[in-house]
């Protein structure tokens, strides 16, 4: 599909306004706004690479936000940003990489998991969890471990992230609306690895990116307030539907 920019623009700004607020208050705005990217003419790995510049600024806005709020702890920041970090390396040096058929298909596939990750919701953390990460070796191994794919994983594709962070940090005890602050907090340290990656391979619609950041900012702040307020069950079914309609669509246009 090619539209005049204007067009385009205002279509991703709405688009990134409904992924910023899915992101904060669970993950996997990114399922809706890397098919609209592909659907408007970008390359999958363009529109990967792309899709950064919204998750880049909507992330600060909402850590900020969270941090407003008291929500985020260092403590767990300094226990998962490294490894998430080295992983992100090697997730980055993947998705500069791989072929676009190739990264379009994997996206649809992992579009289908996560829409059944979402109706399966696995991930109940207590309402009042543990404030603090684990003090045990084994278990803060673990989760170093679990940090590490998560950075290859969001470094890689970043799409559905949201829902492996809080997955791990949810076992771990941490609450949901804690868990949310790291969740966003975390993504926004190796974003900018990320975003300077795929910059420096030529893989970044600049004017397509700020376009989609000016929604993703917007949604993302009213996210974070639905978060502290309302949780996210509500959004659950719609999110569910989009994605399942998105992944067949980048099947069969592979």
């Amino acid at each position: 599909m090619s539209l005049p920019f204007p067009a385009a623009a205002a279509i991703l700004l709405a688009v990134g306004f409904i992924a910023g607020t899915v992101n904060v208050l669970a993950g996997g705005g990114s399922l809706l706004t890397l098919p609209v990217l592909i659907f408007l003419g970008l390359p999958p790995t363009v529109a990967n690479g792309t899709n950064r510049v919204a998750i880049l600024v909507q992330n600060v806005g909402a850590s900020l936000s969270f941090r407003r709020h008291g929500l985020l702890d260092g403590r767990w920041l300094r226990l998962a940003g490294p490894p998430a970090l080295l992983g992100a390396v090697l997730g980055i040096w993947l998705a500069v990489r791989v072929g676009d058929t190739t990264l379009q298909r994997v996206l649809a596939v992992l579009m289908v998991a996560v829409a059944v990750w979402t109706l399966w919701n696995p991930i109940k953390p207590p309402v009042h969890g543990a404030k603090a990460p684990p003090e045990g070796v084994a278990a803060r191994t673990a989760l170093a471990v679990g940090f590490f794919a998560v950075g290859v994983y969001g470094g890689f594709i970043q799409a559905g992230v949201g829902f492996v962070i809080l997955a791990l940090i949810s076992a771990a005890g941490l609450d949901l609306v804690r868990g949310n602050a790291m969740k966003v907090t975390l993504v926004l340290l190796f974003t900018p690895l990320a975003l300077a990656g795929f910059a420096m391979n030529g893989m970044v619609d600049w004017a397509l990116g700020v376009s989609l950041a000016g929604g993703n900012l917007l949604g993302g702040l009213l996210g974070v307030r639905l978060n502290v307020r309302k949780g996210q069950d509500w959004i659950r079914a719609v999110v569910v539907a989009m994605v399942l309609v998105f992944a067949v669509r980048l099947w069969f246009s592979a």
